[in-house]
């Protein structure tokens, strides 16, 4: 387990920090409070806690996957958190792929500055016209031209990618290789020619800005080097999927992290709130339900996330995929819950941004949808469990080329 003494610093950090600033993270754009933002997180640095997931040698605190969950939970309990300490989605993620898989050049032009944030960047996968549920059709391409790769396509929900320096593109490189062979992951320059950043696009009527959004973006023939590819030519699923097991432990751990704040802003309405003169709303039964609901939920789901960080260090993600399903699809599931719960008892409040409530309904909703759909995740897990007791695999229906 990560060393108490730390969670307790980057707790006291948040309470002294990051949870006074969230008023204004709610009222105001996120690129009026990026000059704030960086001196804050400069402190993280002096304070010795920047990076906990990224190696030592890079600036980190090196802590394995399964102690970077328990920073991750705590950093959650804030929509700034993960941000102060340069392990935010997708960055962090980034991160793991350069330092994994890039070349020395790359690791020198994108991954140090990001590493030590000075930079953002951001990952191109989904596209409006195409089920994301269905990685591996895509209609971006990455067509060779001598020593560089002509990119076109059209992306959407980047998240991120107002401000990004770079994003990593997911494009099809070989169309007439097998479905999971076809795609591979490029970098490119924001500031390229032929770069289009379309709109941020309004989530629930919110469109955010700079690190707080998900964008629209086109590329239209895009010349980039080969040099920017990421790996071998046809490689971009599979690093897309090792990327995903220990992506969906911080999703995870933060999303516990939300609900575990959301768990005390409940309590503490049920607790204080009068119904009439002396009447508590927690002295409601239904009320005390919800609040012993959601604490057997969360301790239940911390401890199934945990369970599956430790195997994927010692088995490796693709041996622990059902249990990275699992937990995708079941931690969502309590965020969600806990976060209705919240807002039912915090009444009209709850649907105003005077708590972060709000505006985590808004935003974690899709915590059902991306990185695979829930039904995509509960099919894959009970077919894999059927066919182990006997149930024979349907031959592969020939659809979309796959």
């Amino acid at each position: 387990m990560t060393d108490g003494t730390r969670l307790a610093e980057i707790r006291a950090f948040l309470e002294e920090h990051a949870f006074p600033m969230e008023r204004e993270f709610l009222s105001r754009p996120f690129k009026e409070l990026v000059p704030r933002l960086a001196a804050l997180r400069g402190e993280v640095k002096r304070r010795g806690l920047w990076a906990p997931h990224l190696p030592r040698e890079l600036g980190g605190l090196g802590l394995p996957l399964p102690e970077f969950a328990e920073v991750s939970a705590v950093l959650g309990e804030s929509p700034i958190g993960h941000y102060l300490f340069n392990c935010n989605a997708p960055d962090i993620g980034n991160q793991e792929l350069l330092i994994a898989h890039g070349s020395t050049e790359q690791k020198q032009r994108w991954l140090g500055p990001l590493v030590r944030g000075e930079i953002r960047s951001c990952f191109a996968m989904t596209e409006p016209e195409h089920a994301g549920s269905n990685p591996v059709w895509m209609d971006t391409t990455a067509v060779r031209a001598g020593d560089s790769y002509v990119i076109n396509g059209h992306k959407w929900f980047t998240s991120s990618a107002d401000g990004a320096a770079f994003t990593i593109v997911m494009a099809v490189t070989a169309p007439d290789a097998p479905p999971h062979q076809r795609a591979s992951q490029v970098i490119v320059s924001m500031d390229a020619k032929g770069v289009e950043f379309v709109r941020n696009i309004a989530v629930m009527g919110e469109s955010g800005s700079d690190y707080a959004s998900h964008a629209e973006l086109r590329f239209v023939d895009v010349r980039v080097p080969v040099a920017n590819r990421i790996g071998a030519e046809g490689q971009g699923f599979a690093l897309a999927q090792e990327r995903l097991g220990p992506g969906r432990i911080h999703h995870c751990m933060r999303w516990l992290g939300i609900s575990e704040r959301a768990f005390r802003l409940m309590v503490g309405r049920a607790a204080t709130r009068e119904l009439s003169p002396g009447e508590m709303l927690g002295q409601q039964q239904v009320v005390q339900h919800w609040i012993a609901e959601c604490r057997a939920e969360m301790d239940a789901a911390r401890l199934l996330v945990l369970d599956v960080a430790e195997r994927i260090e010692r088995e490796g993600a693709h041996a622990v995929r059902d249990g990275i399903s699992l937990i995708k699809f079941h931690v969502a599931g309590v965020l969600q819950r806990v976060l209705d719960r919240a807002i039912q008892v915090h009444g009209a409040l709850g649907m105003t941004d005077e708590t972060p409530l709000a505006y985590w309904y808004r935003h974690e909703r899709g915590a059902r949808i991306y990185d695979g759909p829930d039904e995509v995740h509960k099919s894959a897990v009970a077919r894999r469990i059927l066919e182990a007791a006997g149930m024979k695999r349907p031959e592969k229906r020939m659809k979309d080329g796959g």
